[in-house]
């Protein structure tokens, strides 16, 4: 390295040093030095196209804006929301449910009908939303989600939550997820107060959801819906985890079309077909049904942590 590069590599450090760790201004870094403002503005740009200086905004609302651009480019996105990744699974729920919270804020013009799916992500949207977030915004369930094991459901508390909030009106589903039964889930179907709620459920503005894992955690199985054999026979055939309650594998395909049809919910093609669909997801045991539900058309808006962005952009 010659002595006229390696002269300006300890210029570029040092105007670096003063900007950042000392805090002089550009005038005062330029009269210290015998530099004019403009060259010191263009050294500092030098330092950070160079890697010597790395900017890290590292609020808990901060937001990850070339992951962002980067997902909308590959996957045809309208919007997409990737928040900094934290140490601890916990904090990253919370950033990212509070990163979906603020989008839904943001929406323009403000929705009059949001469909919602239910699960433990988007409970914690709803706790993260403001009283007052939007006014008179009706929220309806799009799939069953009443227990069959009495355990307290989250799904009508959910949507509930969300209307509340916005002093709105909430329209719940009367339904389980699965049925053991065709022919209960036909006549539940058939029902006017169910129709009714799907038909509202099909119209929706946006469309709100996440998605579950196959396996034993799974809130179908904490709900009573599947058991342990179910689970493994869906990941036996190619399962990689559940939207709205419908199983699919890697290409957004339904692995079992028997219990797809004992399943009360809209379908994954009004997914498709929406001009607004957000998506929330967390986790890295949810990066293969985040990639199936980006790569497959399903969602407008993903809003995700870091490490699942980056593995939504790994060359698989």
């Amino acid at each position: 390295m010659s002595d006229a590069i390696l002269d300006k590599d300890l210029v570029i450090v040092r105007v670096a040093e003063l900007y950042y760790e000392e805090g002089k201004t550009q005038d005062e870094i330029g009269a210290l030095l015998g530099l004019s403002r403009f060259k010191v503005g263009r050294l500092l740009t030098e330092a950070r196209t160079a890697g010597i200086v790395r900017i890290e905004i590292v609020h808990p609302r901060a937001r990850r804006l070339g992951l962002e651009r980067e997902l909308r480019e590959r996957y045809d996105l309208s919007e997409a929301v990737v928040v900094p990744a934290s140490s601890d699974s916990a904090d990253d729920l919370k950033r990212v449910a509070r990163a979906a919270a603020d989008q839904l804020t943001t929406l323009r013009p403000v929705p009059d009908t949001i469909a919602v799916s239910w699960g433990r992500t988007l409970t914690a949207v709803a706790a993260e939303l403001k009283e007052g977030w939007a006014r008179s915004v009706k929220v309806v369930q799009m799939n069953g989600g009443v227990s069959v094991n009495r355990r307290p459901g989250s799904a009508s508390s959910l949507a509930t939550t969300i209307a509340r909030k916005a002093s709105g009106q909430a329209v719940l589903l009367p339904s389980p997820a699965i049925l053991d039964r065709l022919e209960t889930k036909l006549a539940i179907e058939s029902d006017r107060t169910v129709a009714g709620v799907l038909a509202q459920a099909s119209e929706a503005d946006v469309y709100l959801f996440t998605a579950g894992v196959c396996d034993y955690n799974s809130a179908h199985v904490e709900n009573g819906y599947l058991n342990h054999e179910d689970v493994d026979e869906l990941a036996r055939r190619g399962a990689v985890g559940d939207v709205l309650g419908r199983y699919i594998d890697a290409d957004g395909n339904i692995v079992d079309p028997e219990l797809d049809a004992r399943t009360v919910g809209i379908s994954l093609n009004r997914l498709r077909e929406a001009t607004s669909s957000v998506f929330v997801t967390v986790g890295e045991n949810k990066h293969d049904i985040a990639r199936t539900v980006v790569s497959s058309g399903m969602c407008s808006t993903v809003i995700t942590d870091e490490m699942t962005a980056r593995a939504l952009l790994e060359e698989l």
